[in-house]
């Protein structure tokens, strides 16, 4: 196997220690010790707010922490300044301030979970700031000014402290990671292609997609943070663009290429010829990536040659078999071009420099948006805030303003969740196994600590243990609750103060917020995955039939990234459906081929004669109308005979003159057919 193919696969050592994430955690850590020692020189009130933002802040990868760092302090201040300007003048009727609030919170999560891209933080930050500003001065808001005031100095200079760490010390630079992203992704499609080639496609293709989808969608969120990263950032933001819409289109092609073999080996219709292309296919993707980029151009050029050859016979195994040939050769590129883009990841910043190929830096890979799933969090959210504070001034509960605002941070946290509950729980038990650890420290070792600098020093092995564990993608999500129990609960005051009471009435607020919003998920928000997937999918389907239509404008390379994007997220929530149901039905991949077809059909319009420009619009009008009706009934409905029949007569019209015929327009007709009606063989010489 190649080495992109070999690499992403090895195995590693548990208990090795990874360089990069221990410069991250103890770049972080000196951030948080600069903070400390900044809070109690200028006697801020609650140090521990500043802390607790250093780790919220702090992201292992410069490129994705400086653009977050930028919208956090906007949406801090955004925050503050609604509370300033909202509490005083209802502080006479808590409950229109919790109402405006919630509206307030709610609309801000709405905002962030549309925006897919770092920018969201600045409105989730902004819904943070008035939760914690002004919850816990809800019965007297006569002192919101100073509070605000102190919030914003707090989580400003954590902020700015943990910039000019990570900015001197670098823990990670994004290109690296996009190599190393986009080598599993082409180690991923060249293992996928191998094995679709030598054995059953579809079986494989639900096993192989949910990953190679998400790779392409991860490498998308990474190139928005590319601008804040590096010196040549633009060209290399233009650089990993053109990479994804070249991955994004090897999971169509191939899986398309794939497909018509296997309708040629259920017609016993694999000759010769097409088995030694196979070989040769399957030989350059186990070779390495030097050996392989020789092999590719001779591969691609065969495979045209051979699709040429099979277009003068119009019989039904000929079109399938130049369909084949022709989408192999259009993998082989595109495969080729996406190892000569990553293999530009791996040089230096002067080659880099030297070597960019040109792109086209207007094609954003643009992400799909779904205004209803973001306002249904919204919503979700503004309901469990009026519930948890509702909750607290009927039964005038005294620890209440410190519970609804954790359960306001907890609620935002994961308001883009489809099921938050899961997640929460896991919050929930990180925070309580962390709390004997802040016990601990508050009530054995801290009591015999004298001094700033001793105190940072007994901190160190704690706080640089729990940054590790934030540095590793896999327990990211289980380092936010350790360090918010550890620091609240310790109380980091301008004064020590051992004070049991005082521990276990924090920690009972911390985790009666989070049981409390477990509680409002699990009664209110637990909104279906499957649920989720359907309706990702019907947008899908309405973007198919609107781009069908040949009466419509076209915008290919936003279908494009918006499919790809869809077909990640409906993959990885088809990972938690159960083995039946019926969601396994649904094939993003067989949509995105359609969508593919359809480009290709409506760029070949004006090529054709007039008959044949009629009967191939006919033919989209079809399928434009078959995936309209599955989006207005809400599932998979079969394509008629009627739709055959007519894919049958543009296929007819395309293939009649051989001398003035559109030969991708031809192919695509067959590769949409193939797509719609896979075990369904054309009559011979209805091609004629």
């Amino acid at each position: 196997m190649s080495q992109a193919t070999v690499a992403p696969l090895r195995p590693r050592d548990p208990f090795s220690i990874d360089p990069r994430k221990l410069l991250f955690s103890i770049s972080t850590f000196i951030a948080a010790a600069l903070v400390l020692l900044i809070s109690f020189t200028v006697s801020f009130p609650r140090p521990w707010w500043a802390l607790l933002t250093v780790y919220v802040t702090a992201q292992p990868m410069a490129g994705a922490f400086r653009p977050k760092v930028i919208y956090r302090l906007a949406g801090i201040a955004t925050g503050a300044v609604v509370t300033v300007v909202v509490a005083p003048n209802l502080q006479n009727s808590p409950a229109l301030l919790v109402l405006c609030l919630a509206l307030w919170i709610g609309f801000c999560i709405y905002l962030a979970v549309l925006d897919r891209t770092p920018r969201a933080f600045l409105f989730q930050m902004a819904a943070f700031s008035s939760a914690v500003i002004c919850f816990p001065y809800l019965d007297d808001p006569t002192n919101i000014f100073i509070t605000a005031v102190s919030r914003v100095e707090e989580m400003t200079v954590a902020i700015l402290c943990v910039t000019i760490t990570h900015m001197l010390l670098k823990p990670a630079n994004s290109r690296p990671v996009i190599h190393e992203r986009a080598l599993s992704f082409l180690g991923d499609a060249c293992r996928w292609t191998v094995d679709a080639f030598g054995t059953q496609h579809t079986r494989l293709e639900h096993e192989h997609r949910r990953k190679l989808a998400a790779d392409v969608t991860e490498l998308g969120m990474i190139a928005t943070t590319l601008p804040f990263d590096q010196r040549f950032a633009l060209a290399t933001r233009d650089t990993v663009t053109a990479l994804q819409h070249r991955l994004a289109a090897l999971l169509s092609i191939a899986s398309a290429a794939a497909n018509r073999l296997d309708q040629l080996r259920a017609l016993n219709a694999v000759d010769a010829d097409t088995a030694a292309l196979v070989d040769a296919v399957v030989e350059d993707l186990k070779a390495s990536q030097e050996v392989g980029e020789a092999l590719d151009v001779g591969l691609a050029a065969r495979c045209r040659t051979l699709a040429a050859e099979r277009l003068l016979d119009p019989t039904w195994t000929s079109l399938l078999a130049a369909n084949l040939f022709d989408r192999t050769a259009d993998f082989i590129d595109t495969l080729h071009a996406a190892r000569g883009l990553v293999r530009t990841f791996a040089e230096s910043d002067a080659e880099l420099e030297r070597h960019l190929p040109p792109v086209d830096g207007t094609q954003r890979f643009r992400l799909a948006r779904d205004h209803g799933l973001a306002l249904l969090a919204g919503a979700a959210t503004a309901t469990a805030i009026v519930i948890y504070c509702a909750v607290w001034i009927l039964l005038a509960w005294p620890n209440g303003s410190a519970t609804a605002a954790f359960a306001a941070l907890v609620t935002c946290s994961f308001a883009a969740q489809d099921d938050p509950a899961p997640v929460i729980g896991r919050y929930l038990m990180s925070t309580l196994v962390t709390f004997p650890l802040a016990a601990l420290y508050l009530f054995v070792i801290l009591p015999r600590v004298d001094g700033a600098g001793m105190l940072i020093l007994t901190l160190a092995p704690a706080f640089v243990w729990m940054g590790y564990i934030q540095a590793d993608p896999a327990r990211t999500a289980r380092a936010l609750p350790m360090f918010s129990c550890f620091i609240v609960a310790m109380g980091f005051l301008d004064r020590f103060q051992a004070d049991f009471a005082l521990f276990l009435n924090t920690g009972l607020a911390q985790v009666g917020g989070i049981v409390t919003t477990l509680v409002v998920t699990k009664l209110f928000r637990s909104a279906s995955t499957r649920w989720t997937a359907y309706r990702i999918v019907r947008q899908n389907w309405a973007d198919l039939a609107q781009m069908a239509d040949p009466h419509r404008p076209l915008d290919a390379p936003a279908w494009t990234a918006r499919a790809v994007d869809r077909l990640g997220q409906v993959a990885a929530r088809m990972a938690f459906a159960n083995p039946g149901d019926a969601l396994h039905a649904v094939d993003g991949l067989s949509d995105l081929r359609i969508g593919r077809n359809i480009i290709q059909v409506r760029e070949g319009l004006d090529k054709g004669d007039a008959q044949t420009r009629i009967a191939i619009e006919a033919a989209l009008e079809a399928v434009s109308n078959l995936y309209r009706a599955r989006a207005d009934a809400h599932h998979p409905i079969p394509a008629t005979a009627a739709l055959m029949r007519t894919l049958n007569r543009a296929i007819s019209a395309a293939a009649r003159n051989a001398t003035g015929r559109d030969e991708a327009t031809l192919l695509a007709l067959v590769g949409m057919r193939c797509n719609l009606f896979p075990h369904v063989q054309l009559v011979e010489g209805a091609t004629r």
